[in-house]
């Protein structure tokens, strides 16, 4: 969805409506799909403390089972990223907010989404209880998972690997009976553990031996604000959350 506001919705280059959105929504409920999620990013072009408002507006109508809600984070190779580069105004570069906008637009998103009974239980994501998605705790949880495709990946719990990226590469291999998988490496669990399962908002339990491996830098983080100590359990501050990219990498 990414908005309900007409003009950041263009500019997105998407060909929905709001109203369409609505509509939608109402058919897979009569069709008996009961969990649907919609999308929000903060930080679009020309996106203001009044259209943000609105569109979370839409959501109290809506009133959908799941929600996420993304900072805008812009690829400097995209077309977006290149002209932010050069200082130009195409691709509503020049109509970015800046990043205390999108802080704040994230901040009032997580507080309105609470005032629906829409609880944050990861980093951007958002559920009504029992309604968190199962596809992607696997990856927080780090349980196993298989991808079929090009460029899919895939998990048995103790490796990772990819599927060749090219389509064409892909069916060539799969006619000729050849392996269709590349770059199989061993998981770190105990560093995934971290960098995956903080982002949960529950948090995670390390073991001892874990501790014992972090420990400068668990300590570190809490003295700076970024974690809490929760008895066992070890999460992400609300100011920890807008830095998680930066905790996450001390893991790594």
């Amino acid at each position: 969805m990414q908005s309900f506001v007409q003009p950041e919705i263009a500019r997105t280059g998407r060909k929905h409506t709001a109203e369409i959105v609505e509509a939608d929504v109402k058919m897979l409920g009569n069709a008996g799909i009961g969990s649907v999620n919609i999308d929000l990013i903060a930080g679009l072009a020309g996106q203001t403390r009044e259209s943000w408002l609105e569109s979370l507006g839409w959501i109290a109508k809506l009133r959908p089972q799941h929600v996420s809600v993304y900072m805008l984070e812009v690829d400097l190779d995209s077309r977006l990223g290149s002209e932010i580069i050069l200082g130009g105004k195409r691709y509503g570069a020049s109509d970015i907010p800046n990043d205390e906008l999108i802080v704040e637009f994230y901040e009032t998103a997580r507080d309105f989404l609470h005032g629906l009974g829409i609880e944050q239980y990861e980093i951007s994501n958002f559920a009504q209880p029992g309604e968190e998605s199962l596809h992607n705790l696997k990856y927080w949880l780090l349980e196993p998972y298989i991808g079929f495709g090009a460029d899919a990946h895939s998990f048995d719990g103790k490796w990772r690997w990819q599927n060749v990226e090219s389509p064409a590469e892909y069916m060539q291999h799969f006619n000729e009976s050849t392996p269709v998988t590349e770059d199989r490496i061993e998981a770190n669990l105990q560093q995934e553990r971290f960098f995956v399962g903080l982002r949960l908002t529950r948090g995670i339990v390390p073991s001892d031996a874990d501790r014992e491996l972090f420990a400068p830098q668990i300590s570190e983080l809490i003295e700076n604000g970024l974690l809490e100590a929760d008895g066992k359990l070890l999460h992400l501050t609300p100011r920890g959350v807008l830095f998680s990219n930066e905790v996450f990498g001390e893991f790594l």
